[in-house]
């Protein structure tokens, strides 16, 4: 995909984020463009959740400024930040039981005045992105009452309904049997390119950034931030040095190629990679 000419729609310049001013990763430079599927990898504990938090403002930067279109994200109100970037987060438990439809319709409420209820749109965009992640059929089913995996797509369809220009994903397939990852990651594939969203997810799965990404963005133990495309970022020695397994890389097309575990080396950290 040619990138050149496409402007930002986030850009993390110089960015140092973490907690109580202990810095957990530091001078973060990122740039994502729309029609781009940018994934994370990085071992757990790397600093891949408080990153997300830090491109939400859900906690300040340390140090650096988080842009979306150009604009520092610190200046604008809550709204204006929901309406262009939406957030799937791993888990999600409420402390009432909503309705499917009523959480995912919880999605337009960046688009709604104050104390306006959703209008019939509104209702129909939730029922269209239930439709979408194909859970249309839970609508009228208690949120607390679904499996975990239906969660997942509840919550993926709630940040579709919030129609975001980024959308930012923690782990959207860890819940999900095998035909719903897959069914999620070709719908991330699909908004991307239909809809020109920028698109940030992590996962443990190389396979996911080797099949489905345009770019990758390798988080390494010791903080340093790596990108490029799936094939110079998601190699044997990657692998290896970040997470302890013997791989191999095994091309399946011209375009995509696929790791197989050869098995853990000696020494080597706990990993839940292919």
């Amino acid at each position: 995909m040619d990138t050149v000419m496409i402007p930002p729609l986030v850009e993390l310049d110089g960015v140092t984020c973490g907690y109580g001013g202990r810095a957990v990763l530091r001078h973060v430079n990122l740039i994502v463009r729309g029609g781009e599927v940018l994934c994370l990898l990085g071992p757990n504990g790397i600093g891949k959740t408080t990153l997300f938090k830090t491109m939400l403002r859900l906690q300040p930067p340390l140090a650096g400024v988080v842009k979306v279109r150009g604009h520092d994200v610190a200046r604008w109100p809550a709204t204006r930040l929901a309406t262009e970037m939406g957030y799937v987060p791993q888990a999600h438990s409420p402390p009432f039981p909503f309705s499917v439809l009523d959480v995912v319709t919880m999605g337009r409420a960046a688009h709604l005045g104050p104390f306006a209820q959703p209008s019939r749109r509104d209702v129909d965009l939730a029922r269209a992105a239930l439709d979408d992640m194909g859970v249309g059929t839970l609508a009228g089913r208690a949120y607390t009452e679904i499996s975990g995996g239906e969660r997942q797509l509840t919550l993926i369809a709630r940040a579709l309904a919030q129609q975001p220009a980024v959308l930012v994903m923690d782990e959207p397939t860890s819940n999900l049997d095998f035909g719903n990852q897959i069914l999620v990651l070709e719908r991330i594939r699909a908004l991307a390119a239909d809809k020109g969203m920028a698109v940030v997810l992590t996962t443990h799965d190389p396979n996911h950034a080797l099949c489905y990404a345009d770019r990758v963005a390798c988080l390494e133990r010791s903080g340093r931030l790596r990108v490029g495309t799936p094939a110079a970022m998601v190699t044997e020695d990657y692998l290896r040095l970040t997470y302890g397994v013997a791989t191999r890389l095994v091309a399946v097309d011209e375009r995509r190629r696929l790791c197989l575990p050869l098995g853990r080396e000696e020494g080597g950290t706990s990993c839940a990679v292919c």
